[in-house]
C-alpha cells in the first residue's frame, strides 16, 4: 500500500519558490550589501561607525500603502507600488529632518509568484535608490488562508539618523511664519478606499489606470538639504487625514494655521475624482488634493527654498502661522475645480 506523506508545500507553502526570490535578492542588492551579507541573515546589519554626525538622533517609522494595493492587484501591474512603500516612510523620517539610512519590507502572499514578488521589488529597490538609502533586508511570507490566491500586503520600516541640533521640530514654528505647499506626483498613497468605492463599477482607460497608481513621490533630497542649511522651521508629510488633519501636528498649541484654499494647485486626478459628487471637506480629509508635503518658514527664506526644487515641485505659499484662535486650523476662499 502506498504512503501518503503530507509536506509543507502540500499545505501550500514552497520553500523552494521562497528560496529563488531570496537568492534573487541578494544578487540585485549586492552592491548596496557591502561585506555585511544581510540578506538570508537572521539580522539585519548597518554600520553607523562611518556616519560622522554630532550628537546622532535615530528616526525610526513604519507604514504601508493601504488599498492602493488592490488597485496593483486590479490592473495587475506591480512595479511602482513597492516605491510607494518606500515613500511612506521616508517622507514622515524627514519631516524631523532625519536622512534615510536603511530599509526593510515585509511582504505577505497567499501564494507566492515569481514574477509579481520580482516587479514588487524592483519597485522596492527604484524607491531605495531615490531616497539614498540601503535595503538591507526583509521578510517574504506566504500564508495559504489567510490571504487569497493572488492577495497580498506589504509593510516597510525605515531608520534615519539627524544631528540633535539640526533636529527639526514644532518649537521652531514662530508666528507670520509661512506655510508653503509642495506638488504631490498624484494621489499618492491614501483615500484609495474611497477611490475604489466611487470607481467600482467604470471601466477605466490604461491612462486612468496609470494615473492612479503614479508612485507617491519622494521628497528626500530636497527636504533634507533644506534641514541641514537651517531654512525651514516645520514640515509635515500630507498623508492620512489629508491637509485638514497634517499640518496642524506641526504647529505648537499657541499657534493655529489660516490656509487660502484659492491658492491650492489642484491637480486633474482630485478634479476628475470630485466629479463623483464627493465635498470638499471630504476632499481636503481625505486626499492631498494636489499638495503632497508642506513646509512652514520665515519669509526671508522662500526664495531660496524654491530655488533648488525641480519646476514640477516648486513650493508656493497657501498660509500663515497666526496666534491660537478657536479653531486650530482655519480655511478661507474655496478651493478652484
Amino acid at each position: 500500500m502506498k504512503k501518503n506523506y503530507n509536506s509543507y508545500k502540500q499545505s501550500g507553502v514552497n520553500i523552494l519558490l521562497a528560496d529563488k526570490f531570496v537568492s534573487h535578492i541578494k544578487k540585485i542588492t549586492k552592491k548596496n550589501d557591502k561585506n555585511l551579507n544581510n540578506i538570508g541573515s537572521f539580522g539585519s546589519l548597518y554600520d553607523i561607525s562611518k556616519l560622522k554626525i554630532k550628537d546622532p538622533i535615530l528616526v525610526s517609522s513604519t507604514d504601508g500603502v493601504g488599498t492602493k494595493l488592490e488597485l496593483a492587484n486590479r490592473f495587475k501591474k506591480y512595479n511602482t507600488i513597492g516605491e510607494d512603500l518606500v515613500a511612506m516612510c521616508v517622507n514622515d523620517l524627514i519631516v524631523q529632518g532625519a536622512r534615510p539610512l536603511f530599509f526593510l519590507d515585509y511582504i505577505a502572499v497567499g501564494k507566492l509568484n515569481l514574477v509579481k514578488m520580482k516587479k514588487i521589488l524592483k519597485g522596492i529597490i527604484n524607491g531605495c535608490k531615490k531616497s539614498s538609502c540601503n535595503l538591507i533586508g526583509g521578510e517574504t511570507a506566504e500564508m495559504p488562508g489567510t490571504y487569497q490566491k493572488n492577495k497580498f500586503d506589504l509593510a516597510g520600516f525605515s531608520v534615519g539618523v539627524v544631528s540633535k541640533k539640526k533636529m527639526i521640530s514644532k518649537n521652531k514654528v514662530r508666528k507670520n511664519d509661512l506655510i508653503l505647499a509642495i506638488p504631490s506626483s498624484g494621489l499618492h498613497s491614501n483615500g484609495f478606499s474611497l477611490v475604489r468605492h466611487l470607481i467600482k463599477k467604470i471601466n477605466l482607460s490604461s491612462k486612468q489606470k496609470k494615473e492612479l497608481l503614479k508612485p507617491t513621490k519622494i521628497y528626500v533630497k530636497e527636504i533634507v538639504y533644506l534641514c541641514r542649511q537651517e531654512l525651514i522651521n516645520a514640515s509635515a508629510n500630507i498623508t492620512g487625514g489629508g491637509i485638514t488633519e497634517n499640518i496642524i501636528r506641526s504647529v505648537p498649541e499657541k499657534y493655529s494655521v489660516n490656509i487660502d484654499l484659492s491658492k491650492i494647485k489642484i491637480l486633474k486626478v482630485f478634479k476628475w475624482l470630485k466629479k463623483f459628487g464627493v465635498s470638499d471637506k471630504e476632499m481636503l480629509k481625505t486626499f492631498n488634493c494636489g499638495v503632497g508635503f508642506c513646509l512652514i518658514a520665515n519669509s526671508k527664506n522662500v526664495k531660496r527654498i524654491s530655488s533648488i526644487f525641480p519646476k514640477q515641485y516648486k513650493p508656493y505659499i497657501i498660509g500663515t502661522i497666526v496666534n491660537n484662535k478657536r479653531k486650530k486650523i482655519n480655511f478661507y476662499n474655496k478651493l478652484k475645480w
